[in-house]
């Protein structure tokens, strides 16, 4: 079977534009849901963050369990240097979301290189919600924006103003998205949507996980 790379966020806080240090870390269900299906269907999964941090999950994703289920997670606790991944070493690349991403990944030079790496490779990529913050400083080998021209989704802006942080967000996912010559479809607000472009599969919120995760279970095999 396939091995995929869960590049996760290490950041615990966001900072908002008036400095404030927003608490976050990744979405539990975004990380959750891929990992309970893909591993289900026989894939093993390895998990790398920036500097090898132990991540953490926002506090306001936690349901019943899911303390206990991140705890059994073999490599969660120690995961890999995201410098130190070989690209070319995993089948698939898949980033879980939470308001984490748009603190380090949004501006990781390491995983944008794993990011254009997977896509020249025609390996599958697959990102949801606030993971596709990881996507704005991806670039081809021609300087070009990974997402320019592609169809996608993501955590909308509308999403984000109906959270409450869209006025004290540095940046705004969707738009920036959009400025970087991105086709953004976003459906209703907390709607489970996903677009998948050739190997690229992306997914708008934490209800769009599993949908996600089923489809990159089928690109993979």
């Amino acid at each position: 079977m396939s091995t995929v790379l869960f590049v996760v966020t290490g950041a615990r806080t966001w900072t908002l534009s008036d400095g404030t240090a927003h608490p976050t870390g990744y979405w539990a269900e975004e990380l959750l849901a891929p990992y309970r299906l893909l591993t289900a269907a026989g894939h093993d999964v390895d998990f790398t963050t920036p500097g090898g941090v132990v991540p953490v999950a926002d506090t306001g994703s936690l349901g019943d369990g899911d303390i206990e289920e991140i705890a059994a997670i073999s490599g969660l606790a120690a995961p890999l240097v995201l410098a130190d991944v070989d690209p070319l070493a995993y089948d698939a690349v898949y980033y879980p979301g939470g308001h984490g991403p748009m603190q380090d990944l949004a501006v990781d030079a390491d995983s944008a290189a794993l990011i254009a790496a997977t896509v020249a490779d025609g390996r599958p990529l697959a990102a949801v919600c606030h993971g596709l913050a990881a996507l704005l400083p991806a670039r081809t080998s021609s300087g070009e924006p990974i997402v320019a021209g592609r169809h996608i989704t993501g955590f909308s802006d509308e999403e984000e103003r109906i959270g409450g942080l869209a006025v004290r967000a540095p940046f705004l996912l969707e738009a920036s998205l959009r400025s970087l010559g991105a086709d953004v479809d976003v459906a209703d607000p907390w709607s489970d949507h996903i677009v998948v472009d050739g190997l690229l599969i992306t997914g708008q919120n934490p209800q769009s996980s599993t949908s996600v995760a089923a489809a990159l279970v089928a690109a993979l095999d």
